[in-house]
């Protein structure tokens, strides 16, 4: 009941602002406890919530108005308990003001320009391959110079003509890349040297999908670095996307230490198969004939839906030249033996407009996101007159030592260091600052570069102060967004106070209710109704003269529907007990649809059928209307208290806070 009252003010009022300046054309239309309102805010606000470029009504405005001061009332009595300093609110404020801060904390247009680059990748299928030379993400720039050194040397080989898949076999990180040999436990695998796959958009980390996009096929890319390592990435097709697709198969299988002889009867078996298609036999019955995959037999075949990335790419080649449902490949092999494919359904990739959302959520959670909020900071620094001093940054290279790695590290060593290192705005921080920073984020890590962890950390840090700064000042920098807290505030102590005096208090207050029905309880009164009772005698499993002869004993006997030797007749007269159902209410009009098809007149009615189900209705006594109890009527009798307790509050409000409309000036509104 509250979230139904409460929308609605909320919507009413949810662009009251406190930024409007008064100016000398923009008169005070009111005072109300102390604020003024202008002219141009009240406008701004009754045209927000009524339809813009229409003529001025006088009632809705008057009554818009009142609807008004009552708001303005609500919250200047929220302020008076104090109830904008309670930790609740606060915390409840803080967790929309998160939320809200969000768009206004990136650089937008780098935000749109990732979506729709995201999108037109979307659109095509990439298959690479890849070496990877290993380089921790916080190396030092001795082992980052000696790995891109090292991925160089493995690109020139390649370039100067040395196979890809050899060359990964060989000196690829990436252990799929080589052959792993058999074991006890497992047969041997053969390495894919290289071969990712086919995949899309989100489906790799940025910086190596974004390296495989831009570059050519046949190309091989400059090292490409992520937090892996340096990746050279091969591009051996791009083709339209295939979307998402769902398939059925049959599977001749190949075991991987199958002899030559063995090989070949599959294939031929397999050709068999295939021609049996072409022949006309349905593609099902020769699931349950041949196929070796027990997983997918019971189902004609069917695989459930993939993408691109899920499947490997003989798969995925063969399905991209099936052009309709139905259609199927030939024989294709896999490292599980040959399968012929049928295309069941495919979902092809929509039109931008409908997938944006989803890609802007995407975007938002990955890497990707970046790259907005680092133009972001830059913009920041920008325009609030950053400024760092490097020299002092360096002097942490001489006292931040190893015990940093085993969480040992003290503040202590850095006590000589307490100049400026950094400023934004009106802000500085300084190397005492840092220390601390540095002292709170330490973990038990493996070693590293201490320049590169300093220079790390320093960033984070910067990054942190930076970005808190922006947060702190969009009140001041956002007209909108200040308007934006201040109606969620108000809304929230809106919510809070008649919660207490409206919505909660009709609830417990049990006996103000009581009190309240009794006096008014005339106003809830049951129109003419009837006491019946309605049997249904389902899919004409009763004859409808036997039917008829168990409703008529029914009311001879004046038995009732729980009576032991009324269920035996019910029992009797079918063996299925799903046959007839039984009810017992009492109607007024249109409760059902049945008890207003007959006259209402004691008795039993005539019969009703309803397709195969054959109505009957007893009518056991007809009702004059009476008061509803509390009970029957607590909903509406509630929500009239809800509104009684706020007519009452809302007068004592207007009686205890003074507000004054400076007529003339309504009057000037047209």
């Amino acid at each position: 009941m509250k979230y139904i009252k409460f929308f609605p003010i909320i919507l009413f009022f949810f662009f009251i602002t406190s930024t409007f300046a008064q100016k000398e054309n923009d008169p005070t239309l009111l005072k109300i406890a102390g604020e003024n309102v202008t002219k141009s805010e009240f406008l701004r606000i009754y045209q927000k919530n009524n339809q813009k470029d229409q003529p001025v009504d006088k009632k809705a405005l008057q009554e818009y108005l009142e609807l008004f001061i009552n708001f303005k009332l609500k919250v200047k009595e929220s302020e008076e308990l104090k109830l904008d300093t309670g930790m609740a609110f606060k915390a409840e404020l803080g967790g929309y003001r998160t939320q809200l801060t969000q768009p206004y904390l990136v650089d937008k247009d780098v935000t749109d320009d990732l979506i729709r680059e995201a999108y037109d990748r979307m659109l095509l299928d990439v298959r690479a391959s890849h070496i990877l030379i290993k380089v921790d993400k916080n190396a030092g720039p001795e082992d980052t110079l000696k790995a891109y050194r090292r991925v160089m040397n493995i690109r020139k080989m390649i370039i100067n003509g040395a196979n890809f898949e050899a060359v990964a076999a060989d000196s690829s990180e990436d252990l799929s890349a080589k052959d792993t040999p058999a074991s006890k436990d497992r047969p041997s695998i053969k390495g894919n040297g290289g071969d990712l796959g086919y995949f899309s958009v989100f489906d790799m980390i940025y910086p190596f999908e974004t390296g495989a996009y831009t570059t050519k096929v046949g190309d091989v890319s400059m090292p490409i670095r992520t937090d892996f390592g340096y990746h050279l990435i091969k591009v051996t097709d791009r083709k339209k996307a295939m979307g998402k697709v769902q398939v059925a198969h049959i599977l001749i299988s190949v075991p991987q230490n199958a002899s030559i002889s063995d090989s070949i009867s599959a294939k031929l078996k397999a050709d068999s198969v295939y021609f049996k298609l072409k022949q006309g036999e349905k593609f099902d019955d020769l699931v349950k004939q041949y196929t070796d995959d027990k997983g997918s037999a019971s189902k004609g075949g069917l695989l459930p839906e993939f993408g691109v990335n899920r499947m490997i790419p003989t798969f995925i080649v063969a399905i991209s030249k099936l052009e309709k449902t139905g259609d199927f490949t030939q024989p294709v092999l896999s490292r599980y033996g040959w399968h012929i494919i049928k295309l069941v359904e495919k979902k092809d990739i929509k039109p931008f407009e409908d997938l944006v959302t989803d890609i802007k959520q995407k975007v938002t959670k990955d890497e990707r996101s970046n790259k907005s909020k680092e133009s972001f900071i830059r913009k920041t620094k920008k325009e609030y007159n950053y400024t760092e001093n490097i020299i002092a940054l360096r002097e942490f290279y001489k006292v931040v030592t190893d015990s940093i790695f085993t969480k040992s590290w003290s503040t202590l060593e850095a006590k000589n260091l307490t100049g400026d290192l950094f400023s934004i705005g009106d802000q500085k921080y300084t190397q005492t600052d840092f220390a601390n920073w540095l002292g709170a984020k330490q973990e038990k890590t493996n070693p590293e570069n201490i320049e590169v962890y300093v220079n790390s950390r320093y960033k984070e840090m910067v990054d942190y102060y930076v970005y808190k700064y922006a947060d702190n000042n969009l009140e001041s920098k956002y007209p909108d967004f200040k308007a934006l807290m201040k109606e969620y505030r108000d809304g929230i102590l809106l919510f809070d106070l008649t919660d207490r005096n409206v919505w909660s208090k009709a609830i417990k207050d049990t006996v103000g209710l009581k009190e309240y029905y009794t006096t008014n309880k005339n106003n809830y009164m049951w129109s003419d109704r009837v006491d019946a009772t309605i049997f249904r005698f389902k899919d004409g499993k009763v004859d409808t003269k036997d039917a008829r002869k168990l409703v008529e004993k029914f009311v001879d006997k004046k038995y009732t529907l729980d009576d032991k030797k009324f269920i035996k007749l019910i029992q009797k007269a079918t063996k299925d007990s799903t046959a007839i159902v039984t009810s017992n209410d009492k109607f007024s009009k249109g409760d059902n649809k049945y008890v207003d098809q007959i006259k209402w007149q004691e008795g039993i009615a005539d019969n009703i059928t309803d397709g195969k189900d054959l109505i009957i209705i007893v009518i056991n006594k007809k009702l004059a209307p009476e008061v509803k109890t509390l009970s029957e009527a607590k909903g509406i009798i509630t929500a009239d208290y809800q509104n009684y307790l706020e007519k009452v509050w809302i007068k004592s409000l207007r009686n205890k806070y003074p507000y004054t409309l400076i007529q003339e000036v309504f009057d000037s509104i047209k």
